[in-house]
C-alpha cells in the first residue's frame, strides 16, 4: 500500500520505517526541513535501537520524507496522523497539533482515502474533532467518501522498533472504510492478535493500558514507602514474592512482562505515562466522574524524587556543601528522551538544599542541564563519581552495573542511593535503596 505518515517524531518515524519493512511504500511528512533531510540521508534524528538499520535499508526506496503534505496525501490511500498531544497546565491534552494536521490532510483529501489517528488522544477525539475538521476541510462525507479511524501505538521507547515489528496486539477502531484499510495495512502481521472495535474504544484501550502501568509503579512505591516507615521490610523482597503469583508469571521460565512495573523506584517519566494519566484524570473531572485512584497515582509519583533526596540528606546528615553525583538523565535506559525524567526534580531539590551536583548519562549531553546553575555534566562515569559524597542512581543504564567496581578503587567510598534497586546492597561499601 501507499501510506503517508504525518509527523516524524518517535511514533511517526518508527511507524513509517516499520511499515516499509513490512513491504509498504511510505512517505513521512514533517515541518522540520533539517529533520526531513537527515531522514532521507538515512540518519535517524533520535536514539532508538534498530532504527538506524531500518532507515539505512529503506531510505530512498520504500521510505522517504518530505515537508510537502499535499503531495504526500495525494499519493497515498492511508494517512496516519502521528503528531504530538502535549499536556496543558490543567492536565488535559492539547489537540491543536492533531487538529492542524487534520485540516492540512483534509485540504488534500480525495474519495477513497482513510485517515487514521495514531496520536494518543482521549476518547471521542477521532469521532468528533478529527472527523469534523476533515469534513470541513475536504467537503467530503465521512464514512462514505473517506474513512476515519484510530490505531493507537503501544511503543516503548528504547525498544520501539521491535515493538512495532513484533507487536503483542494491534488495536484498530473506526468506520467500515477505515477498518478495511487498516486490516490491509496489517495483513502481513501474521499471528498477532487483532482487536477491532470503534474509535472511542480503541482510544480508551491506549489510556487504560498506560494508566495500568502507571498505577503499578505508584502502587509499589506506596508499599515501598510504608515498608521503609515500618522498618525491617525490604520492598524488593516483598515484590519478589508478589511476582511469583500465577497472575503475573508466564508459562515460560522468567517473569511476566507486567512484573517489571511492580518494582520500587524513583517514579515513572517519559512522554506517555505522565501525560496520559493527567489527560484521563482531567477527562474524568470534565464529565463529572473523578478518577481518584489516578489522582493518587500521579501524586505518589510526583513525591518519589523527594523521597530519594530525603534519603541522601538523612544518610549524609545534610546536603549543604556536599557533592552529589546523579547517574542518568533519560527517563529510562536505551533512549535519549528526558521528558518528565525524575532526574530533574532530584537535581533541583539537591541544589535547593545546597549540594553541588555532577550528572552523567551515556547518551544525554550537557545541553540537558545547560540552564541549571551549579550542575556539572561529566562525560566519563569514573570522573563523575570520583570525589562524590553520594552517588544517586536514577536510570537503569546497563553501564551503571560497572559502578561497584569503579567505587571499589576509590579511597573515599561514597554513599550509593539506588533509586531503581538494580545493585546488590553488598556490592558497595555504603548502600541505601529506595523502599528498603
Amino acid at each position: 500500500m501507499r501510506i503517508a505518515v504525518v509527523g516524524a517524531g518517535y511514533v511517526g518515524l518508527v511507524t513509517g520505517v516499520g511499515l516499509a519493512e513490512h513491504g509498504h511504500h511510505v512517505v513521512c511528512v514533517d515541518v522540520d526541513a533539517a529533520r526531513v533531510e537527515a531522514i532521507n540521508a538515512g540518519r535517524a534524528p533520535i536514539v532508538e535501537a534498530g532504527l538506524d538499520e531500518l532507515l539505512a535499508r529503506h531510505a530512498g526506496e520504500r521510505f522517504t520524507a518530505t515537508t510537502d503534505i499535499v503531495d504526500a496525501v495525494a499519493a497515498s490511500s492511508v494517512i496516519f496522523v502521528c503528531v504530538g498531544t502535549p499536556s496543558r497546565p490543567d492536565g488535559s491534552i492539547d489537540t491543536s497539533f492533531v487538529q492542524a494536521a487534520a485540516a492540512e490532510v483534509g485540504a488534500a483529501l480525495r474519495p477513497g482515502h482513510s485517515v487514521i489517528v495514531k496520536s494518543t488522544v482521549v476518547p471521542g477525539t477521532t469521532d468528533e474533532l478529527v472527523t469534523a475538521t476533515l469534513t470541513e476541510a475536504s467537503g467530503l462525507r465521512p464514512g462514505e467518501d473517506f474513512g476515519v479511524g484510530a490505531n493507537p501505538e503501544f511503543l516503548t521507547e528504547g525498544q520501539a522498533v521491535a515493538d512495532f515489528l513484533y507487536p503483542d496486539r494491534v488495536v484498530i477502531g473506526g468506520d467500515d472504510l477505515a477498518l478495511s484499510a487498516l486490516r490491509e495495512v496489517y495483513a502481513e502481521f501474521t499471528g498477532v492478535p487483532l482487536v477491532q472495535t470503534n474509535a472511542r474504544t480503541a482510544e480508551m484501550i491506549k489510556y487504560a493500558s498506560n494508566a495500568m502501568l502507571a498505577t503499578a509503579i505508584s502502587f509499589t512505591n506506596e508499599l515501598a514507602n510504608l515498608g521503609a516507615a515500618l522498618g525491617g521490610v525490604d520492598t524488593t523482597e516483598v515484590m519478589r514474592g508478589v511476582h511469583l503469583s500465577r497472575y503475573l508469571t508466564s508459562h515460560a521460565p522468567g517473569r511476566a512482562g507486567l512484573a517489571s512495573f511492580f518494582e520500587a523506584g524513583c517514579g515513572y517519566g517519559g512522554s506517555c505515562l505522565p501525560k496520559d494519566v493527567a489527560a484521563l484524570t482531567a477527562l474524568g473531572d470534565q464529565v463529572g466522574s473523578p478518577l481518584r485512584v489516578l489522582q493518587a497515582v500521579a501524586a505518589v509519583n510526583d513525591d518519589q524524587p523527594s523521597r530519594l533526596v530525603d534519603i541522601v540528606e538523612h544518610e549524609l546528615g545534610g546536603l549543604a556543601g556536599r557533592r552529589v553525583t546523579v547517574l542518568g538523565l533519560a527517563f529510562k535506559p536505551d533512549t535519549d528522551d528526558t521528558r518528565c525524567s525524575p532526574a530533574f526534580p532530584v537535581i533541583r531539590q539537591l541544589r535547593d538544599k545546597g549540594a553541588d551536583v555532577v550528572v552523567h548519562d551515556p547518551v544525554v549531553g550537557a545541553e540537558a542541564v545547560a540552564d541549571s546553575p551549579g550542575v556539572t555534566h561529566s562525560t566519563h562515569l569514573a570522573v563523575a563519581v570520583k570525589g562524590a559524597d553520594a552517588v544517586v542512581l536514577i536510570t537503569k543504564w546497563e553501564q551503571y552495573q560497572a559502578l561497584p567496581g569503579l567505587l571499589a578503587e576509590l579511597d573515599a567510598k561514597p554513599l550509593v542511593v539506588d533509586g531503581r534497586r538494580v545493585l546488590e546492597a553488598s556490592s558497595v561499601a555504603r548502600y541505601a535503596g529506595i523502599g528498603r
